[in-house]
């Protein structure tokens, strides 16, 4: 599915079962939020912390979800095209770090 499909399915979502968007520091309270949902999984099922029984149910992939659910709100209320976006991110990256890694004696 591309980002296209996906900012107009979370624009259909909102204006068929929403009011409307949270506005944008709202949206940005929400995206903490959900971060740190995730956070809590990873500490606490794949780093030192104990997971709490609370937790083990708790699906990543879902909470993954909620992030770019938000994050997509984000981008639509402020018009930023994620498919135009991701592709100029992605092209930096890759004449950015092209060979960085490689060269990383950390990750051999």
């Amino acid at each position: 599915m591309s980002l296209e499909i996906i900012q107009k399915q979370v624009d259909n979502w909102i204006q068929s079962h929403g009011v409307r968007y949270f506005n944008e520091l709202t949206n940005m309270a929400q995206l903490t939020e959900e971060v740190g949902e995730v956070a809590r999984i990873i500490a606490r099922r794949y780093g030192e912390q104990s997971e709490k029984e609370s937790d083990k149910d708790k699906d990543l992939g879902e909470e993954l979800a909620d992030v770019i659910f938000v994050a997509v709100c984000l981008a639509n209320q402020t018009g930023i095209d994620l498919e135009k976006a991701f592709q100029k991110r992605m092209t930096a990256k890759t004449r950015r770090d092209h060979d960085r890694h490689h060269n990383n004696h950390k990750l051999k």
